[in-house]
């Protein structure tokens, strides 16, 4: 059989030999100059020859592919904020909230003289620690029933848990009208007031993530700002209501600001798609009802430690500094001036505060709440040491203007610690953790006075809490930059992984002298 007939009966046909030849010659032939053109443009001599100027592109690009692949996380790189539009709407209907329910509550200094002439005895020692009672009980049930509060909001949404919330805090206000003794107000307004108040706030904090992403800093103090113009003019409102119609008419005019409240959540409409979980059933119920991710992040347990550590004197001021005030300086002083200093102060420190987030990197954030609560550590051991008027109200405007600091990056760290996917929960949990030290901070320095007959003790120890609290909180930054560089490296390992299996499966060596010895064998 000559050589020809070999090649006719053993190789492909000619068009599929075209298509198929690579037209790398043997090493004992010699290789023509229109080989080696040929072969210089195959695919693989095409993809060795790129390989080295792609490199680095393709390990980004295969980075960006492992860091994403959780689903909840693609989701939300893939969801655009507005950054606007309807938000604006929503942004004044959360300030309306955070006003009427904080304006309310800072302003309970002004409650709590009131109380003490309306249901109190001349010879009631403990008179003091009893009504204070009425107003810690409140503010920290707000925060307690957090926790519950983002259960349900995740359950059933920011709009429905917000419209609830407010009429059930109408409710509290209405019955607190017709109580008549100072025991039933621990419930009326101390937890049915408290607890609707918790589920109308709470939401105003999550939905604001829904439109802002970029601005989500200078929104949150825009919204938080509220309840600083509340807390500016409400004193002077209160004590001309109180005055004029007396307790139980106040709480009723009060009530139609938890109505127009209750018609400012409605406008609440969420945004953000919902997360792609792989458990169903009951499983994806119980992640509704507790999520223990937020718990994974170390930064996070250490935020939720270190902020009620710092809050055992915070609410002490707006409790017990107006009666302080009668003390020392009589019952003439213009009292009310100064909480609308710490109102104006903290209105401002919001908006400046919440801008300067913006431009703060990641969780370095946590560096200005530090600041604050040294700050008003400070400022509160220095309210007894104030002997003229003009002193007190100099500290009460820097108290206000990093109080101002401290609530308006709340929400921000939340995301930066746990993701917007689980922020409700986050800021839910920590809120709870806080109700305990909001509860029993200020009766504990009305009983200091009941007891030794001077605030001073009171103030000097509420000083101390927000100063250690503030320094737990310095470890967060380093822990986050920690797990960051692990989470890099784990990230560029993969990648390296991912770019050596595909070389090895596409650029596999070509092997002249085997195919040779193939071929010859088939021959």
């Amino acid at each position: 059989m000559t050589e020809g007939g070999l090649t006719d009966a053993h190789s492909t046909p000619p068009a599929a030999a075209e298509k198929t030849n690579t037209s790398v010659p043997f090493p004992d032939e010699e290789a023509t100059e229109e080989d080696t053109k040929t072969a210089e443009k195959t695919p693989l001599n095409e993809d060795e020859e790129k390989g080295d100027k792609n490199e680095e592109s393709k390990g980004s690009a295969l980075l960006k592919v492992v860091g994403s692949t959780d689903p909840d996380c693609a989701a939300e790189a893939e969801f655009e904020h507005p950054e606007g539009g309807w938000g604006w709407i929503v942004m004044l209907a959360a300030m309306w909230c955070n006003g009427a329910i904080f304006g309310i509550q800072n302003s309970f200094g002004i409650f709590f003289i009131s109380l003490l002439h309306e249901f109190g005895a001349v010879d009631d020692e403990s008179l003091k620690f009893k009504t204070a009672w009425v107003g810690s009980l409140s503010m920290g049930m707000i925060f307690f029933c957090s926790p519950i509060v983002s259960v349900f909001t995740d359950l059933f949404g920011c709009r429905k848990t917000a419209v609830a919330g407010a009429a059930v805090g109408l409710v509290g206000l209405l019955a607190s009208s017709f109580v008549r003794t100072l025991g039933p107000l621990y419930f009326t307004y101390g937890i049915v007031f408290a607890c609707g108040c918790s589920f109308a706030y709470q939401p105003s904090l999550v939905i604001l993530g829904h439109y802002f992403k970029k601005r989500l800093g200078l929104v949150n103090g825009i919204v938080t700002a509220g309840s600083s113009v509340f807390t500016i003019t409400l004193p002077y409102l209160l004590s001309f209501l109180l005055n004029r119609l007396g307790l139980h008419n106040t709480f009723r005019i009060l009530s139609i600001f938890m109505f127009i409240l209750m018609l400012a959540g409605f406008t609440y409409k969420p945004l953000m798609p919902e997360p792609r979980s792989p458990q169903t059933g009951r499983a994806l119920r119980l992640s509704k009802i507790f999520n223990f991710n937020i718990w994974k992040s170390v930064g996070y347990r250490i935020w939720a430690l270190g902020i009620p550590a710092a809050l055992y004197g915070y609410f002490v001021p707006y409790v017990h500094l107006m009666a302080f005030v009668e003390e020392s300086f009589g019952k003439d002083v213009n009292k009310e001036i100064l909480l609308m200093c710490i109102g104006i102060t903290s209105g401002v420190g919001r908006l400046i505060f919440g801008r300067v987030a913006d431009y703060v990197p990641g969780v370095n954030k946590v560096y200005l709440q530090v600041s604050s609560f040294l700050v008003i550590g400070v400022m509160s051991m220095m309210i007894p040491l104030c002997q003229i008027f003009g002193g007190l109200i100099a500290v009460c405007l820097l108290m206000g203007l990093f109080d101002g600091c401290f609530i308006s990056i709340m929400a921000p760290i939340a995301f930066e610690l746990v993701g917007s996917q689980n922020v409700s929960q986050a800021i839910g949990f920590l809120l709870g953790m806080m109700s305990l030290p909001m509860i029993i901070g200020p009766p504990i320095a009305g009983l200091l006075r009941d007891t030794l007959g001077t605030y001073k003790e009171a103030f000097y120890l509420a000083g101390m809490p927000p100063i250690i609290g503030g320094l737990v909180l310095c470890f967060i930054p380093y822990v986050e930059r920690r797990k960051q560089r692990q989470q890099q490296q784990q990230q560029e390992a993969a990648a390296h992984k991912m770019l050596d299996g595909k070389a090895n499966s596409v650029l596999q060596p070509y092997n002249a002298h085997e195919d040779k010895k193939e071929l010859e064998c088939s021959i």
